[in-house]
Order: structure tokens, then sequence, then C-alpha cells
């Protein structure tokens, strides 16, 4: 290794243990996380459970598993299944959307001021 290799080695380490002032511009990225955050981890929260939902659907649609566990005709059982975690699947989109609206409602005029403020700095 040469010396501007370890030369940059060591500024990469070292600009990890260095404290930096917080500016506006953090301040905004924290809002607009903050604004995000809650409606992307309840789409990918329910949309995950949705999908195991419309899977066991399916499961007990085109396998035994329904005989395994006792259940005689697990066909009519599974299309329900399968329909039911097919809906909320549908369903996960619009609720995002609605979330991250009412999230950018209560958040919004916090952001355009900041971000007016930061370009008008420029």
């Amino acid at each position: 290794m040469n010396k501007n290799d370890q030369h940059f080695v060591a500024q990469k380490i070292r600009s990890q243990y260095i404290e930096r002032e917080s500016t506006e511009l953090d301040e905004l990225r924290a809002l607009d996380t903050r604004v995000r955050r809650p409606a992307s981890v309840l789409a990918y929260v329910f949309g995950g459970i949705s999908a195991i939902i419309m899977g066991a659907g399916m499961s007990l649609v085109m396998t035994d598993v329904g005989t395994t566990v006792g259940i005689g005709n697990s066909l009519p059982l599974g299309i329900v299944v399968g329909i039911v975690g097919m809906a909320l699947c549908i369903l996960n989109y619009p609720l995002y959307n609605k979330i991250l609206a009412s999230r950018k409602k209560k958040y919004g005029n916090e952001i355009l001021a900041l971000s007016e403020k930061i370009m008008n700095q420029q």
C-alpha cells in the first residue's frame, strides 16, 4: 500500500470519529425521514403479513396441508383465505398513500419553510 492509499484510509477512518455540526440540510433530511418512515414500515409489515395470508390460502388449495391438519376439503377454505390475503395486499398501497398524505400534511409547512430557507441561502 503506497503512502497516498494509507493517507486516504486513515482520513476515511478519522472522519468517522469527528463530530459534525448539524446543519439545516440535516434537519430537512430528518424531517423527510420522519414523514416517510412510518408509512414505509407499515407498508412492509402489512404487506408481508398479507402475502403470508395469501400464501397460506394458496397452500391450502394446491397441497395436501389441509388434510394433514385435519381439514377434510381444504379447497373452499383455501380459496377464501387466499382471497382475503389478496384483498389485504391490494389495500396495502392505498393505506400507504393515506398515511403518507397525512404525514405530509402534518409536516408539510415545516419542510417547505426549511427548504425555502436553505434554497434562499445559496
